[in-house]
């Protein structure tokens, strides 16, 4: 194969088995055995897999691994790790450990149902050895499987597991380089990464935070989140059935207008909406698509900055690629059911009724349709008309009239140009808008 010629996934498991120095074990539970079977298909695979294993049934993946943890769950996917590592070891360690690069490869994973009802989604684990006799290095992923049948679902996760071991063997000089490797021959309409951690001497060079940035940065995921405590965390375990106050904005500096936009709206929301879910939970949404930066590099330590400086502010942070408030809310409707309030100052209004959609065959009336069928609603903040002001110039927002009630304008005092003023009074009316009348602060407004 030219050197200039990539691998692949048939290429790359034949050349993990014709590597006498490679050696490992499979356990794979909810999606076949589909990583070890590529190994077994391709020929000389007592080269490399000393067993595999899939316990499906729950008793017998608990007397295995444990009880006591959800299957498809990370505490789950490290009780698998900790027990096939140690179990390969005691096994092969005296007779193969001093020319060995042992590895253990463990999967979890909610593929589709017979149904199709369930969050097609799992965890991923890889333990190796770069060389004989040194200490162990571990990557740890969160998946989300974006095919529409089980079967798809299922070969994905193959091709993922092969490149993933490969990866750690042949694509460790950078987290780019790795993400890389482990992506070829899938997609984001494939499979989606987002949460990535690797410990150990293999990834000592790596910073996690940037990593988790650069998932969305580079197009492997749609949003990460980066929770108040910084504990990292995939968006569906955070999202699950939360009632959601959502607040997105430019965020060119901190204040605390932007902790009393969320904790204003999360005191205002309606206790049949709390009942309903697991409790209200207020983000921040940053956008990598409305940075100012264009260099992939530039565009995370931007993300990263903004991220610290917000989460001193005592909420969590959701990066997302799209700026779009009808793509965030459809984003995070995989995962709740409960209504989604946005937290925002008039101008990101304006901006939401000017944004010429050009994405969209219905242009504006689509994007607006969007936004509200995912359940639904803006609380729009007022700002003082020098605020405004200064905004619509900065922004280039045109057409807009407005009243003022001692100094103030609110949501239910502005009007857009021409026919649009039409849409724009039922959705007040039918509140989809809901205008507040007080600023969470009167010394600053936010974006």
């Amino acid at each position: 194969m030219p050197d200039n010629e990539k691998p692949d996934v048939h290429q790359k498991a034949l050349s993990l088995n014709l590597d006498d120095t490679i050696f490992g074990s499979f356990a794979e539970i909810g999606a076949g055995q589909e990583v070890a079977r590529w190994f077994l298909l391709v020929g000389a695979a007592s080269g490399t897999v000393a067993k595999t294993i899939s316990a499906y049934d729950k008793e017998v993946s608990d007397q295995i691994y444990g009880a006591g943890t959800r299957y498809v769950s990370k505490p789950r996917l490290q009780a698998m790790l900790e027990s096939e590592w140690e179990q390969l070891l005691a096994q092969l360690q005296v007779t193969r450990g001093a020319d060995t690069k042992f590895f253990a490869f463990v999967d979890t994973i909610s593929a589709r149902n017979y149904a199709g009802t369930n969050d097609c989604h799992g965890w991923v684990g890889l333990r190796f050895l770069r060389q004989p006799g040194e200490a162990p290095s571990d990557v740890i992923l969160h998946i989300n499987l974006m095919d529409q049948s089980n079967a798809q679902q299922q070969e994905a996760v193959g091709i993922l597991g092969v490149n993933l071991i490969y990866a750690a063997y042949h694509a460790l000089g950078s987290a780019k380089k790795f993400l890389a490797s482990v992506f070829e021959e899938l997609g984001r309409e494939r499979v989606e990464i987002d949460c990535l951690e690797g410990s150990g001497p293999a990834f000592a060079g790596w910073n996690q935070d940037e990593v988790h940035a650069f998932l969305v940065v580079g197009g492997y995921a749609e949003a990460v989140v980066f929770p108040a405590d910084n504990q990292l965390v995939p968006p569906n375990e955070l999202l699950y059935k939360r009632a959601l106050v959502l607040a997105p904005g430019k965020f060119d500096n901190a204040t605390s207008v932007y902790t009393h936009l969320i904790d204003d709206t999360l005191a205002d929301l309606p206790e049949e909406v709390l009942d309903e879910s697991k409790g209200g939970l207020g983000l921040f949404c940053l956008s990598v698509a409305g940075g100012s930066a264009s260099d992939m590099e530039v565009s995370i330590q931007e993300s990263l900055r903004h991220v610290v400086m917000l989460q001193k502010l005592g909420h969590g942070v959701m990066l997302f690629r799209a700026q779009e408030l009808y793509t965030m809310s459809a984003f995070v409707n995989r995962y709740t059911r409960s209504r989604i309030h946005f937290a925002i100052g008039l101008t990101v209004l304006l901006r939401v009724l000017q944004d010429s959609y050009k994405g969209l065959a219905g242009a504006l009336l689509e994007g607006i349709a969007r936004l509200f069928s995912n359940n639904v609603r803006l609380c729009v903040y007022p700002m003082t008309v020098e605020e405004l002001r200064r905004r619509i110039t900065a922004d280039q927002l045109t057409g807009w009239r407005w009243t003022e009630t001692d100094g103030m304008v609110s949501a239910d005092r502005v009007h857009p140009a021409g026919a649009v003023d039409s849409l724009y009074q039922y959705l007040l009316e039918s509140k989809f808008i809901l205008a507040k009348k007080n600023a969470p602060t009167m010394k600053s407004q936010a974006d």
